[in-house]
């Protein structure tokens, strides 16, 4: 993966053409990069950032952040109130600390 600017990447190599391709991830307009190198990719695709950014200035468009930040959860009976008297016991909301103790696991899985 790469990120740049706040956009993620996902990267797949196609053997057949033997090029590092990839797509943005975090955004709902569709932008595809390539290169035949890992430094050759990661230059397209902090081009194809900036050239979507320069793209959505020029129209007068907020660029595309498809999060709203709203996260629909479900969970069975039981874990629901464990969570709730965890929260009761923190002094927090269930959302705050759901997003406190999802947030540090998640920062540790793609390591930020």
């Amino acid at each position: 993966m790469f990120t740049y600017k706040g956009y993620t990447a996902e990267l797949e190599i196609d053997p057949d053409c033997a090029l590092i391709c990839g797509q943005i991830l975090d955004i709902n307009d569709a932008i595809a990069f390539e290169g035949k190198t890992v430094e050759e990719a990661r230059h397209d695709f902090q081009e194809s950032v900036d050239d979507y950014l320069d793209w959505c200035k020029e129209l007068g468009e907020e660029p595309n952040k498809p999060f709203s930040g709203k996260l629909p959860y479900r969970t069975n009976p039981e874990t629901h109130r464990k969570i709730y008297i965890a929260a009761k016991l923190a002094g927090k909301s269930i959302n705050s600390l759901m997003d406190e103790i999802l947030s540090r696991e998640v920062d540790k899985l793609i390591q930020i």
